[in-house]
């Protein structure tokens, strides 16, 4: 019986060319691409968004979730408009024979549900609850004939000819950890087996990766019922199922018997009002490097914060310059920059760079291939990510990173590969040389360094920054 794991790669990098480390993954076509699209500032997407903006926010996630069946629209659904949204309604506008303007009317709303509601229906997609492992998902039924358990205890639905399979898997708390778990599923040797996208958070775990005739998506979560999680895997004979791939992974709910605790309402008011509040955890807000003894430089908007810490140690605004993006804190922490010295002139390889910065509730340092096109980032970023450093492969700083969203897109649990701003090594030294401070210029070299070799070397100049309210 042969098995395979698939990766939704599509999803791992955005739905956008990209390349990791471990692998390269290409868009897949849209099935009808027609024309290219207007620029962002064309006024015929000003108008879609308009009106797209204008409809109730969950009439406008049913109409990506619609165009995501209609296998237009291959990204998350949030009900945010976007470049990738108005080419989804062109396209199918295009396909539909009606005006390929991006907005759609009562009408074309309609229709364009009852063709989503055709797609879903063809593959009978059901949300499920899956009583082995208490998570619950979305099959496609009519692909997947075949139910049974798997080896792990879990639910597994196949294909009749097992070219798709898809499993489930819970386990207790106490047997391993989300860390051990995944080192362990990066650690499967299999002839061929290729990662391309992996990522390890506080909370859950994505690993994706083809084999010479499949691809694998695994993705796990944790919480204090456990660990529980999925793999979906499919021969590459298999065609257009990526739709329902978008579909499978975005429904998953690995803990849906969680409730959020709500406090009792007191039956009277207390005799005295509070007048101290406990101290407030420090809140993970951006990233920054070590430029010199006790001071941290970062792009972050900090201004407000009233009690900044720096990797848990105390800090204040030394000098800022909002033209730049560029602030400079005084530290009370200590540790070395290492041996850190800024780029002079374009990225090496290509634009290829390495970004080190920290994300995730409890801030971890991350390892992301990242690539500079036009002065901007191009790379998976996560929230914290920003004031981060991008490296050229050489190991010269190149920039950091400017502000991000702070609850940035994701699909099924993966942050996409999205454009990012990015201030350049030339402004960082313009800023640091009027606040007195000296990098040196990086040294001309053509050795290309790994990104572990870089982040091995320059790791500890990146720290956490938090606000504690």
């Amino acid at each position: 019986m042969r098995r395979f794991r698939w990766t939704a790669t599509a999803l791992a990098c955005g739905l956008a060319t990209c390349a990791w480390a471990g692998g390269a993954a290409a868009q897949p076509a849209p099935s009808a691409p027609g024309p290219a699209s207007p620029a962002p500032s064309d006024p015929a997407l000003e108008a879609a968004k308009t009106a797209f903006e204008a409809l109730p926010e969950a009439e406008r996630k049913a109409i990506q979730d619609a165009l995501v069946w209609t296998g237009d629209y291959n990204s998350i659904v949030t009900g945010t408009f976007g470049k990738r949204t108005y080419d989804a309604l062109v396209t199918y506008q295009r396909r539909a024979k009606l005006n390929p303007n991006g907005t759609l009317d009562p009408k074309a709303r309609a229709d364009l549900q009852a063709a989503a509601q055709r797609a879903r229906d063809t593959m009978k997609f059901a949300v499920v609850a899956d009583p082995k492992t208490g998570v619950r998902i979305g099959v496609p039924e009519r692909l997947l004939t075949k139910r049974d358990v798997n080896p792990n205890g879990g639910a597994r639905w196949q294909s009749a000819d097992e070219k798709i399979t898809l499993d489930t898997r819970a386990i207790p708390p106490g047997e391993t950890t989300l860390a051990v778990l995944y080192e362990r599923n990066l650690a499967i040797q299999t002839p061929g087996r290729q990662v391309t996208y992996k990522v390890l958070r506080p909370d859950f775990f994505v690993i994706t990766g083809e084999t010479p005739t499949g691809k694998f998506y695994i993705r796990y979560a944790g919480g204090p019922a456990g660990l529980r999680g999925f793999s979906l895997g499919y021969d590459k004979v298999v065609k257009d199922f990526d739709r329902t791939v978008i579909a499978i992974a975005n429904s998953f709910a690995p803990f849906p018997e969680a409730t959020p605790v709500v406090a009792a309402v007191p039956t009277a008011p207390p005799r005295r009002p509070a007048v101290i509040e406990p101290p407030r955890p420090a809140s993970p807000i951006a990233s920054g490097i070590v430029v010199g003894p006790r001071r941290i430089l970062t792009t972050a908007s900090i201004e407000s914060c009233l009690d900044l810490r720096v990797a848990k140690a105390k800090a204040r605004i030394a000098t800022a310059d909002k033209a730049k993006g560029l602030a400079l804190l005084d530290w009370e922490g200590t540790r070395t920059s290492g041996p850190l010295a800024l780029q002079t002139g374009a990225p090496a390889a290509s634009g290829e760079l390495v970004v080190l910065a920290f994300s995730g509730s409890e801030p971890s340092l991350m390892v992301t291939p990242a690539e500079a096109i036009s002065g901007r980032l191009v790379a998976p970023l996560q929230p914290g990510a920003s004031g981060g450093a991008a490296f050229s492969r050489s190991g010269a700083l190149a920039g950091l990173i400017g502000p991000l969203p702070a609850m940035p897109p994701m699909v099924a649990g993966v942050a996409p590969s999205m454009t990012h701003p990015m201030v350049a090594a030339e402004t960082i030294a313009s800023f640091l040389t009027e606040a007195g401070v000296t990098l040196p210029a990086a040294a001309a070299s053509d050795v290309l360094r790994s990104a572990g070799d870089i982040a091995s070397a320059l790791g500890a100049a990146i720290v956490p920054i938090a606000c504690a309210r």
